[in-house]
């Protein structure tokens, strides 16, 4: 599986989303252009002593990661989408797009891939949204589990 940030916004949780894919050796992909630097300290504390050991990607935009990489299996991850992400069926090559912090995925991009959009739900009506590295956590897990399972 690979991890796509799409514009990511805020370094500590760009930080530990790098912390999670090193720990499941999941390649992470950086969509330009990102709300940060790539030697930033908050993104490195929360990266802590893992950023070395990280498959890092970074791509100039996302017409580049997707003259390269548009071929495999995307799946894109919205409060706005229908589908839960628990009927998703992932597979090792797969790609999974979060957007980014305060704006989420573009519209237009959502628009073209409503079958492959998918959301964590939200129980209660007072929270908006879940932190970017805690949804990659949870999408990135159940992705391992089904692989494991196959």
């Amino acid at each position: 599986m690979n991890v796509v940030l799409y514009q990511p916004e805020i370094p500590p949780n760009t930080g530990s989303v790098g912390r999670l894919c090193a720990a499941t050796d999941t390649p992470l992909h950086l969509i330009q252009p990102l709300g940060f630097q790539l030697d930033d300290k908050h993104l490195k504390r929360a990266g802590l002593d893992y950023w070395p050991h990280l498959d890092l990607h970074l791509h100039a935009s996302w017409d580049a990661f997707t003259s390269r990489h548009g071929d495999a299996p995307i799946f894109y991850f919205s409060k706005k989408a229908t589908q839960l992400y628990t009927s998703a069926r992932f597979a090792s090559g797969d790609f999974l797009v979060f957007g980014p912090e305060t704006r989420g995925i573009p519209e237009d991009l959502l628009a073209k891939n409503p079958a492959t959009t998918y959301r964590i739900p939200i129980k209660s009506p007072h929270v908006r949204s879940l932190n970017l590295a805690n949804a990659v956590a949870i999408v990135l897990y159940e992705g391992l589990r089904q692989i494991a399972e196959t």
